[in-house]
């Protein structure tokens, strides 16, 4: 006579499962943050050795030598190729402590990404926005190949403030909005034609909503197209409302085919006061709005003082421009930050 089995409650199962799950996954951390610090140690070590060489070939023996040794020694893993990486690693990141933070917060894969950007604010910029908005590897190669450092940061701001903004990230967590926001928005992923409504811009922008939300930046959550809103007897709609938890604000986005007019901000801030009025919670900042316009006139922007109303103007650019062009404006725009910043002193 056979004993019947007890059945097993599917719940059990589950939540089981769920613990294997979270020890395998801190399991994989750990040893990622173990490895990641054994690999600044072994760059260390190695630059140390290649100091004392007094030929330019010597570096390139030495490590050459050292790979077929450690090879021999520990099997595949430790290529010339890897330990140049660790030499990298230990050149640009000197401080241990910087190198602890990171072993803990980003894959190694992250980090040899990292360590061959050359300019260190850059290099520490996307280091930081990858740990706070948990890029993966390859969400981190689009973001350095559309350049999002130079757009975000160095095209509006000198670098002390940059370099400011991204202390306050590191220490205290939190998002600087001028840091978030962009200029110019690159949406060459919507594929639309040369001649296109607001409609159909709209209409692109949310059938490829994900990229839309890549692209606008960290802690952004859409909630409604063509928002109602009624003012009097008058109805009035907000193209786009989004709500981004790191700021704490909703964010209302008006989409324009044509360049900045200054009755574009007279009409933001209508949707910007209705919304503080009927939609803000009491734990939320104000509403805050951005024009995305076909181009803009920084003049008339500067007088109008929209920064002062919580309206943000950007650019935005269906067709991604030869990488020499974008360089040449975005330079421009860094030039004209430093020279506004040296007539405010």
């Amino acid at each position: 006579m056979t004993t019947q089995q007890p059945a097993i409650e599917p719940m059990l199962v589950a939540d089981v499962a769920s613990l294997i799950h979270s020890a395998k996954q801190r399991a994989a951390v750990a040893v990622n943050s173990e490895l990641t610090l054994l690999y600044w140690h072994v760059g260390q070590r190695i630059n140390q050795a290649i100091l004392g060489g007094e030929r330019a070939d010597y570096g390139k023996q030495v490590v050459s030598n050292l790979a077929k040794q450690l090879t021999m020694q520990f099997g595949r893993g430790w290529s010339s190729q890897q330990l140049r990486h660790c030499m990298k690693f230990a050149e640009h990141f000197i401080d241990e402590q910087i190198v602890s933070a990171l072993r803990r917060q980003l894959s190694w894969t992250h980090i040899k990404t990292l360590i061959y950007i050359d300019d260190p604010l850059k290099r520490d910029f996307y280091s930081q926005m990858a740990i706070t908005e948990r890029w993966s590897t390859r969400t981190l190669d689009e973001r350095i190949g559309a350049m999002l450092f130079e757009r975000t940061a160095i095209s509006k701001k000198p670098e002390e403030t940059v370099h400011a903004e991204l202390s306050a990230l590191r220490e205290q967590g939190k998002v600087n909005e001028s840091l978030l926001l962009k200029d110019p928005y690159l949406l060459d992923f919507l594929d639309l034609n040369d001649r296109y409504l607001e409609k159909d811009l709209e209409n692109a922008i949310l059938r490829d909503i994900e990229h839309f939300l890549l692209e606008l930046g960290a802690g952004f959550t859409f909630i409604a197209r063509q928002k109602r809103i009624q003012i009097d007897e008058d109805d009035f709609y907000i193209d786009l409302l989004f709500y981004n938890r790191k700021l704490k604000r909703l964010v209302a986005i008006d989409l324009k085919t044509e360049k900045f007019k200054h009755g574009h901000k007279s009409q933001m801030e209508l949707y910007l006061r209705w919304l503080a009025k009927y939609e803000q919670e009491a734990d939320e900042l104000p509403p805050l709005g951005i024009i995305l316009c076909s181009s803009k006139k920084q003049e008339q922007i500067e007088l109008l003082e929209l920064d002062k109303s919580g309206i943000h103007v950007a650019e935005y650019l269906t067709v991604l421009p030869p990488m020499d062009v974008l360089k040449a404006k975005l330079h421009h725009a860094a030039e004209a930050a430093k020279q506004r910043l040296a007539q405010d002193k």
